[in-house]
């Protein structure tokens, strides 16, 4: 399935490392004129650098938790670029922790950087998405739905996500604006799994629970995210997506040993 974004204007936050870096550099091979942003000055030049094929990328270093930073980058973007045709809200954090040893202010900062962040960038960006057309794409997690010991904030922080998506599917339809979001399962080689499986032996369990047989890549993650940016998905609003190979609906598959 081919996808052409040529001409199309695409802004990736969280858009340098992982997963999120990985949706960059594949809407920038299909023509897309790309932005990413995320905390880290470095982070934003390194990755403005890797986006090979996007003309002129633009970067922005910012905190999602700050309002007024999102809104400066989004309305920079708009006046380099035009409308925003693909709008990617992807940053967040996560670190395992029983929730008996989680402080008040590290259980706040995960609600604030995903949650509230993704509103931040949601409420920051409505008036510069091309409408009808703009494609909105949230970053969740399975925690989002499924409880997992030490990540209780997580799970709070991407159970909120998703009802945002949800919501603005609503609220932002009738201007042809659609809100998904894509939910990752393992995917192999991301900061995210070597922190829930750090070891060779915990990445190989990882794997056998996953009834496909192995974690993800990146590349998977991202040909979902261009699927939904596309025409191909011109009906598809308000859906929370796993991009998982069945792990989240096989969740036990590798403990009874399928």
């Amino acid at each position: 399935m081919p996808f052409d974004f040529t001409g199309k204007n695409v802004i990736v936050f969280g858009g340098t490392s992982g997963i999120n870096l990985g949706i960059a550099k594949s809407f920038a091979r299909a023509g897309a004129n790309l932005a990413v942003a995320s905390r880290k000055q470095d982070k934003v030049d390194a990755a403005v650098a890797a986006l090979h094929g996007a003309k002129q990328a633009l970067g922005y270093s910012l905190d999602v938790r700050d309002f007024d930073a999102v809104k400066a980058a989004i309305e920079h973007f708009r006046a380099e670029r035009g409308t925003i045709d693909v709008l990617i809200s992807g940053a967040a954090g996560n670190f395992p922790v029983p929730a008996a040893g989680l402080s008040p202010n590290g259980f706040k900062s995960v609600l604030e950087i995903d949650t509230l962040g993704t509103f931040h960038v949601m409420r920051a960006a409505y008036e510069h998405l091309t409408k009808p057309g703009a494609s909105v794409i949230n970053i969740s997690a399975p925690q989002a739905w499924i409880p997992m010991a030490f990540q209780i904030h997580v799970c709070a922080a991407k159970a909120g996500v998703d009802m945002i998506t949800k919501t603005l599917a609503i609220e932002w339809g009738h201007e042809g604006v659609r809100v998904n979001s894509v939910s990752p399962g393992p995917i192999d080689g991301t900061e995210g799994m070597d922190r829930l499986a750090p070891t060779p032996e915990a990445k190989a369990a990882s794997a056998r629970a996953v009834p496909l047989g192995r974690l993800g890549t990146v590349d998977d993650v991202a040909d979902v995210c261009l699927f939904l940016a596309s025409d191909y998905a011109r009906y598809v609003s308000g859906v929370v997506l796993p991009a998982d190979g069945g792990w989240t609906a096989g969740r036990g598959f590798g403990a009874l040993g399928g």
